[in-house]
């Protein structure tokens, strides 16, 4: 990679971060506030997933 796209490419990253920055700070607020039933809501899809994967491993 030449200097200029290294620039460029720290440049668009700066640039994300401060695009998604208050995103980001407003999840992290509203996370704190979040219950525990609310996690199950995720976790429990997540875990089918991963043991799904595992078992299609296993079958391989």
């Amino acid at each position: 990679m030449s200097t200029w796209e290294m620039l460029l490419l720290g440049a668009l990253v700066v640039l994300v971060l401060f695009w998604f920055g208050p995103g980001v700070k407003a999840s992290l607020e509203q996370s704190r506030k979040a219950e525990k039933k609310d996690w199950a809501g995720v976790l429990i899809p997540v875990a089918v997933v991963v043991l799904f994967v595992i078992f299609l491993i296993m079958m391989v």
